[in-house]
């Protein structure tokens, strides 16, 4: 079985309050991308390697990696046999995209299909929420507004169909723990939902991420990269997640270079 766990951007990005347990609650817009890693499971053969990972190298353990903890949590619940996994990366990690959360929630799909276990969309996200905040989005992948620590999920009808992405992830990666640390959580005057309704010509001054004032401050490549793609003629541009990707909405295809940069461009579903 060949699924194909999709990236996603973040409109808008809200710091609301640190917890008590250590996360924050945040307000956010997650939108499905049609950039996608290639994650195969099959039935593990005697002569076949348990976990295979190729394309883009990815600096974790095995046993660190999110699709072997999605299957190690799936195998312990429901007592599943050993399969063989393939996971091809497109998506670059540490940039914002959700590249292993969306590997972890696409695995529990792919087992729940393979092994017929017929869990609901509530039951994966349950599981799915105990791998990361990000993950339970994953599990439908629809535009999403995001509150809590990432799982409070709820339906969003933004379409962005016909909108010409352009992803610009820098050689360099944000670590979670650094953005938040050099976060100052605030309650903001309106809410993101009513700001969304807006047309996207008044995106840019009011829907912002809060990740991007300290973090632009520290690496003003992620700046540039912004403003760039403002003057190419992006409709919006912004930080996805807490970093380092930003991309541009535009209403046709740009010719836009970014050397050394990983770019990713195309269609909106």
């Amino acid at each position: 079985m060949i699924v194909f766990p999709c990236a996603k951007i973040n409109i808008g990005l809200r710091i609301v309050s640190k917890r008590s347990d250590g996360y924050h609650d945040l307000e956010s817009l997650f939108y499905p991308l049609p950039l996608c890693d290639i994650l195969e499971i099959g039935h593990l053969l005697p002569s076949c390697p348990f976990f295979v990972q190729t394309g883009l190298l990815l600096a974790c353990r095995e046993e660190d990696n999110l699709v072997v903890k999605a299957f190690r949590l799936m195998q312990s619940r429901y007592s599943l046999p050993p399969v063989a996994i393939h996971l091809h990366k497109v998506i670059p990690s540490g940039a914002g995209l959700g590249g292993g959360s969306s590997d972890a929630a696409f695995m529990i799909r792919a087992l729940n299909e393979f092994f017929h276990l017929d869990l609901s969309a509530g039951e994966m996200r349950s599981l799915a929420l105990s791998l990361g905040s990000d993950c339970p989005f994953f599990i439908d992948a629809k535009p999403s507004l995001v509150k809590g620590r990432g799982e409070l999920l709820f339906s969003f009808s933004l379409s962005l169909t016909g909108k010409y992405c352009v992803v610009v992830v820098p050689p360099f990666s944000v670590q979670t723990a650094e953005a938040y640390s050099l976060i100052q959580p605030r309650v903001p005057e309106k809410t993101l939902d009513g700001l969304l309704s807006e047309d996207i010509s008044r995106w840019e001054n009011t829907v912002i991420n809060d990740f991007e004032k300290p973090l632009f401050r520290k690496y003003s490549m992620l700046e540039n990269i912004k403003q760039s793609l403002y003057q190419q003629g992006a409709l919006y541009a912004s930080l996805s997640g807490s970093g380092s990707a930003l991309y541009g909405l535009f209403e046709e295809p740009v010719n836009i270079h970014f050397p050394g940069c990983f770019v990713w461009q195309g269609w909106l579903d």
